[in-house]
């Protein structure tokens, strides 16, 4: 969110090499954008250093205000959240000319989302366990959300990924309080 505050417009360089020729492309987002916004998980995409990681912790400020919100309300919220935000990754993803860059989190906010729809608010040890499996499956990439990561394209392709990842971190987050409550 802050650094929604600090850039207006971010611009990538890319240096863009053909058969032919070189030449230098700028591609920018623009945060008035509300596809580039939501794609980028309201700016926090846009950090210098680990924006995934970043996306992930501010998507739990997210949580910690939907998860207020009754069931049914926050069921469609998040459903919504999905096919929206499948079309806004893919946009920005054509905008940037480039699939699925590092700025764009938004597949981290609904991975992490799944992966603690159903961890207690008050227990921050659940919460951090939960972020840590989530984002070690996320970047590790294990069967089967490799899979998913290397063979869907577009939006769905950036998305499906990380609902995966949020799925077996739920499992994984499962298994560990049965194996505690033993």
């Amino acid at each position: 969110m802050i650094s929604c505050i600090l850039y207006l417009r971010y611009c990538i360089i890319r240096l863009k090499t053909s058969k032919h020729s070189s030449q230098s492309a700028k591609y920018c987002l623009k945060m008035s954008n509300p596809y580039h916004l939501l794609a980028t998980g309201f700016g926090s995409g846009l950090s210098p250093i680990i924006p995934g990681t970043i996306g992930s912790l501010v998507s739990i400020i997210l949580w910690l205000l939907l998860i207020q919100l009754p069931w049914y309300i926050y069921s469609v919220i998040a459903t919504l959240s999905i096919y929206v935000g499948v079309y806004a990754c893919q946009k920005t993803a054509k905008d940037m000319q480039e699939h699925d860059h590092k700025s764009i989190v938004w597949d981290e906010f609904i991975g992490m989302h799944i992966t603690l729809i159903d961890l207690p608010v008050n227990n921050w040890e659940w919460v951090l366990g939960g972020f840590l499996i989530f984002r070690v499956l996320d970047i590790w990439k294990p069967w089967p959300i490799r899979w998913f990561d290397s063979n869907l394209h577009n939006g769905i392709g950036i998305i499906v990924d990380d609902i995966v990842a949020g799925i077996l971190s739920v499992m994984m987050i499962y298994i560990i309080e049965q194996i505690i409550n033993l």
